[in-house]
């Protein structure tokens, strides 16, 4: 039973990467049909949720472990 329950994790967190970065993915192209900066898809919203992921999970990992 716990090994279905940490699959379905895996699944959950796979599922919820796989949709940020489609979201990116989409902003990025836009931004680049808009002909905007090359930063632009970065201060959109998925942009930065991925950013904060970056700089500050490490931090929340290591202050909780």
């Amino acid at each position: 039973m716990e090994t279905v329950i940490q699959l379905l994790r895996v699944v959950a967190v796979l599922g919820a990467a796989a949709l940020l970065g489609n979201w990116f993915l989409a902003e990025f192209k836009a931004a680049r049909v808009r002909r905007k900066p090359w930063y632009a898809p970065y201060l959109s919203p998925p942009g930065l949720i991925i950013l904060f992921l970056i700089f500050f999970l490490p931090l929340l990992i290591r202050l909780l472990a």
